[in-house]
């Protein structure tokens, strides 16, 4: 297992520690921690493909568990922000299609891959994992300032704050679907056939 791969797959256990830290209201500053742990998985999604450019350790199992790690951190991320209530209730129906589109893309490529092909990330929808990426460290950086801000900010300028973090979060999350949606569509239509030619 080399460190790209490591990296990739320490996402899906960052991403539970940062669920943990924000359920988990006892300790002061736990909130920022949670902010300052998801950012460092995000990063991990640039660097590892980055180590593997660089040293030549590019692989399919790289391609495949990359595409795999970006959803798992992301939706648990989209699913745990609804649970603790900190996207609004018409948030769900946002969340749904990005769920549903990650799903049925999975499928496809867990398809490919049991028939030897690997379908990597398009670049539509790596620009779609940095948005998604973005809405949520947006919220979270949001739920930081709520928790860990009071005493550091004057309490009208921690409202404003928390309001254009608010705002910022909205408008990432209806850009993050729109894109979400879109990509998927891409990504079908190119490979669809692909599919189409191995049934028939």
């Amino acid at each position: 297992m080399n460190l790209p791969n490591l990296l990739t797959l320490s996402r899906i256990p960052l991403m539970l520690v940062v669920i943990g830290l924000l359920y988990d209201p006892s300790i002061k500053w736990m909130k920022t921690t949670a902010l300052l742990v998801f950012l460092f998985a995000a990063l991990t999604d640039w660097l590892d493909g980055w180590l593997a450019r660089k040293f030549g350790q590019v692989s399919e199992f790289g391609k495949f568990m990359d595409a795999l790690s970006d959803k798992v951190l992301t939706l648990g991320m989209f699913v745990s922000l609804l649970a603790l209530g900190e996207l609004e209730k018409w948030a769900l129906f946002p969340v749904l299609l990005i769920l549903s589109r990650e799903f049925l893309i999975t499928g496809l490529r867990l398809v490919a891959a049991g028939k030897g092909k690997t379908l990597a990330a398009e670049k539509m929808g790596k620009l779609k994992t940095v948005i998604q990426l973005t809405c949520i460290s947006i919220y979270l950086a949001k739920i930081a300032f709520e928790s860990d801000g009071q005493g550091f900010f004057s309490s009208e300028l921690q409202a404003q704050v928390i309001d254009i973090l608010l705002w910022g979060g909205q408008l990432t999350l209806i850009a993050a679907t729109l894109l979400t949606v879109f990509s998927g569509i891409v990504y079908l239509a190119k490979y669809w056939k692909f599919f189409i030619a191995e049934e028939s």
